[in-house]
């Protein structure tokens, strides 16, 4: 009886994830803004958009965003037109 050579699998390199826009500061009339541009390439994940509360699907480009004064914790993932457009909203 032949035994056959055990083939053993190894763990596929895992592609490098795509590399995130450049942070910038934006003053606004509310403040100032880091936003950090997210390419599509990058948005691995589905997140709601505050400014439309529709969802952004994994693979769209969009912006991370948070006020300058406060740490990344307070990041909020928009569609882009969405941010652009935010201070144009009616209220409610």
């Amino acid at each position: 009886m032949s035994v056959s050579p055990r083939k053993t699998r190894r763990p596929r390199p895992s592609a490098p994830a795509a590399p995130l826009g450049p942070e910038r500061i934006e003053e606004w009339p509310d403040g100032d803004w880091v936003i950090r541009p997210v390419p599509g390439a990058a948005a691995t994940k589905a997140y709601r958009c505050p400014g439309c509360d529709q969802e952004i699907y994994p693979g769209t480009a969009h912006v991370v965003v948070w006020p300058n004064h406060a740490g990344v914790a307070s990041r909020r993932h928009w569609h882009t037109v969405c941010w652009q457009r935010r201070l144009q909203r009616r209220p409610g």
